[in-house]
């Protein structure tokens, strides 16, 4: 599936018409547009491999290795999920995503996961941190309005296994905005680039009516037009197709390097017949 230039239109055409708004903190923005997530995956090579008349989404990898899915009529508290089967070298494992996340920070993982990040990334509690986010004495996390927590939960097969969930709100005592969790074997990089996007300080834009995830986030009029926004978008969606090239070169050269030799077909001799 090739992200062609009439989505990209269909996605700038819609964008043109709305005023931006800066919107901190990014995680009460709300959900933003699905295509941020969509339109990455597509433009890494994913394919639409669900109903392509259903309400909801399911995107598969060039390997066939992950699926996401986005299911915005979800009967459960999820509309993102993301899985990775197992392979003979690395173990499965899986993610899930409530409605109001942002779709920015959701593709800070799949970013991450289709284009390996440039440098490497630090160990998350060390994001958080970095980021001002305070640890209280029960190990969590807090952002710094308190409104999201950040915790490890050991599996009750194996003290070192830890698996990480996020929760907006209910830190606050009110209802649950969004969750994410991952399963103790996703790749650390991976809950890294959410991290990474989850606590970044750079305002998401929103137009001036869509949804917020809670009314305490703050809009302010963006210093960039629509037409910026656009351009934005747009080289976002070319440096990530040249990079997912880039990185799923270097893992095949990588698997061919691994792969042990074929040892030579010898033609029998007159006196093995």
């Amino acid at each position: 599936m090739t992200l062609s230039e009439r989505q990209l239109t269909e996605y700038a055409d819609q964008i043109a018409w709305r005023i931006p708004f800066d919107t901190t903190p990014r995680h009460l923005a709300g959900p933003g547009d699905a295509r941020y997530v969509t339109h990455g995956l597509a433009a890494a090579g994913w394919n639409r491999t669900s109903d392509p008349l259903g309400p909801d989404i399911v995107l598969t990898s060039p390997g066939l290795r992950y699926s996401l899915q986005f299911d915005p009529q979800s009967t459960t508290s999820a509309w993102w999920r993301l899985r990775a089967k197992a392979t003979a070298t690395e173990p499965g494992w899986y993610a899930e995503f409530g409605e109001l996340l942002p779709a920015e920070v959701l593709a800070g993982l799949t970013d991450a996961l289709v284009a390996a990040p440039r440098k490497p990334q630090p160990d998350p509690w060390q994001m958080l941190s970095t980021a001002g986010w305070p640890v209280d004495d029960e190990g969590r996390a807090h952002s710094p309005d308190g409104m999201v927590a950040v915790e490890t939960r050991a599996l009750a097969s194996s003290n070192a296994a830890r698996s990480w969930h996020i929760d907006a709100g209910k830190s606050e005592g009110g209802p649950r905005l969004w969750h994410a969790s991952f399963a103790s074997d996703t790749p650390t990089h991976l809950v890294g680039g959410f991290i990474a996007a989850l606590t970044s300080p750079e305002p998401l834009q929103r137009g001036m009516f869509d949804r917020v995830a809670h009314y305490s986030a703050v809009q302010k009029p963006s210093p960039l037009t629509p037409e910026q926004v656009i351009d934005v978008y747009r080289r976002r969606i070319d440096s990530l197709r040249r990079r997912s090239r880039a990185h799923r070169r270097r893992q095949q050269a990588l698997t061919t390097a691994l792969a042990p030799a074929t040892p030579p077909r010898t033609t029998p001799t007159a006196h093995s017949r």
